[in-house]
């Protein structure tokens, strides 16, 4: 297993704990277009130089031309939550109808420039008052299709603007610094295992105001599947990020704020901290 850090200075690879600088030729592009990513990185640190753990806080996100789009209902308890806050609308359907459907929801999330990176400001609509984060595993998946890896990404969500039509869908979920990836890309030929836990803490001026967590085997469909979906009649030159959904929602009294604190963890990846602008 690697993981690997995008920094101002180039990406650092870190394997059995010692940290590598890459060189410069290697980037997230050439990673994410390769037949063998991991191969790739064995040999690339065959001729890396030895370096320091870099700093959390001058990481980037770990994007470079990839598109970033997000599965949606693929957890039960995310299900329950899109039929309840749609429910005025008469959409609820909807979500139970996909949950259930051979055919997942996939959506376009985020082109680069929207990515934040670790410890920097995502943002919540201004025309929204029910804003909310959403913690997933990320797969990282080649041009040819291939998942190999993965990281964590905090797909922001306005909860009202959805629930009012679902037809809304992009203008809840599309918009400038309206998703977070990091803190590391895991390159690895396995992915986490079902009982892996995600984690999310919410800060409000130092106080934790909502905590809560899942595995990921409450996924209902496989992450191969998901894809497989994606990438159906679809290129991705420079391959792709896929968010896989969220079985972690705040109750409904529950919107951030700004200067909110977002922690999201999952063991191999490490914490992706971001506060709300």
């Amino acid at each position: 297993m690697f993981r690997l850090f995008s920094t101002a200075a180039g990406i650092v690879i870190e394997r059995h704990g010692a940290f590598f600088t890459a060189p410069t030729a290697f980037t997230l592009d050439t990673l994410f277009t390769s037949t063998d990513p991991h191969a790739l990185l064995g040999g690339t640190l065959a001729t890396a130089q030895t370096t320091a753990a870099p700093a959390s806080v001058s990481l980037l996100a770990p994007v470079r031309s990839q598109e970033v789009w997000a599965a949606g209902v693929t957890y039960y308890r995310s299900r329950s939550a899109r039929m309840a806050e749609s429910v005025d609308a008469s959409g609820g359907t909807f979500y139970d109808k996909v949950y259930e459907a051979d055919r997942p929801e996939i959506f376009f999330k985020a082109t680069p420039h929207r990515v934040a990176a670790p410890n920097t400001g995502v943002r919540i609509r201004a025309d929204s008052k029910w804003n909310v984060p959403e913690p997933e595993l990320t797969l990282a998946i080649t041009s040819a299709g291939k998942i190999f890896g993965y990281t964590l990404g905090n797909d922001m969500s306005s909860r009202d603007i959805e629930g009012a039509n679902p037809l809304y869908l992009p203008q809840a979920k599309v918009y400038d610094r309206c998703a977070a990836l990091g803190p590391c890309l895991v390159v690895t030929e396995a992915l986490p295992a079902a009982d892996a836990v995600v984690a999310l803490e919410i800060r409000r001026i130092g106080t934790v105001v909502y905590s809560g967590e899942t595995t990921l085997g409450q996924i209902k469909r496989s992450l191969p599947s998901l894809a497989d979906w994606l990438f159906r009649d679809n290129a991705f030159p420079h391959g792709a990020y896929l968010m896989t959904g969220t079985g972690i929602v705040p109750p409904d009294a529950f919107t951030l704020q700004s200067s909110d604190e977002i922690r999201i963890t999952l063991a191999a990846v490490g914490t992706l901290m971001n506060f709300v602008l």
